[in-house]
């Protein structure tokens, strides 16, 4: 797992700086320079190092820069014959504004055949003392998917959050692994996203502001915390 968003560790940095930015700011970019940026974003498609590259620098970035991204997004994604999605995604991954998200989504237009048929799924473990770690994994598009972990107590509010917002699938956590020495085990998605969104809101009482990765979340996490279960955030 990642660190929480609100902090970088070596390997983002690595990764980030790895990732060749879009050049929307340069009158005349040069071709080496612009056939670099598109050839990084045709391996968008395929590497999930370089996706999770994408993820990270993006989410790295304020918001003018994010802009600068998209609009480069706009004059290129037609011109390097992958599908929208693979280059739009890793950043739907991570952005939490709801402008920026919609503007993606029309970007990306329907994911039908993209979207692994595989249900979301959720772990679950409570240590002795009654700290609870729970962890879902979203599937994403082809073999990617998201992993956000948390540990809390839903009268209390998050200790810690983390997301990895792109990851092999054949890689994600599973019934009985451990996060800090506390064993996971399979629970149904509903209970996990329940007891989560009454963190949520003791988390909100307290004070304090949601870690991003939650906020990225937003939609499993209602104003009430009982109810439907609503859809995995779209990626």
């Amino acid at each position: 797992m990642s660190e929480s968003t609100e902090r970088r560790t070596p390997t983002s940095i690595n990764l980030a700086e790895r990732t060749p930015l879009p050049l929307t700011g340069a009158a005349r970019p040069e071709s080496r320079l612009v056939d670099a940026w598109r050839e990084w974003l045709r391996a968008l498609a395929t590497d999930a190092e370089a996706a999770l590259a994408a993820a990270i620098a993006y989410r790295e970035l304020g918001s003018d820069a994010r802009d600068d991204w998209l609009k480069a997004l706009e004059q290129d994604a037609d011109l390097i014959a992958v599908p929208k999605f693979a280059v739009y995604a890793p950043l739907l991954s991570v952005e939490s504004d709801p402008d920026r998200r919609s503007r993606i989504q029309r970007a990306i237009g329907p994911m039908d055949s993209a979207t692994p048929s595989v249900a979301a799924q959720a772990f679950q473990g409570i240590s002795k003392t009654g700290v609870r770690i729970a962890v879902l994994v979203t599937p994403l598009y082809l073999d990617f998917a998201q992993v956000l972990a948390c540990a809390y107590r839903t009268d209390m509010g998050f200790d810690w959050v983390r997301h990895d917002p792109i990851v092999d699938r054949r890689r994600v956590p599973a019934h009985g692994e451990s996060i800090e020495g506390i064993e996971l085990e399979s629970t149904p998605l509903p209970s996990v996203i329940d007891d989560l969104a009454h963190a949520v809101l003791a988390h909100r009482r307290s004070g304090r502001e949601l870690p991003e990765a939650l906020r990225v979340f937003a939609d499993w996490f209602g104003p009430s915390p009982s109810g439907s279960t609503p859809p995995p955030p779209a990626a």
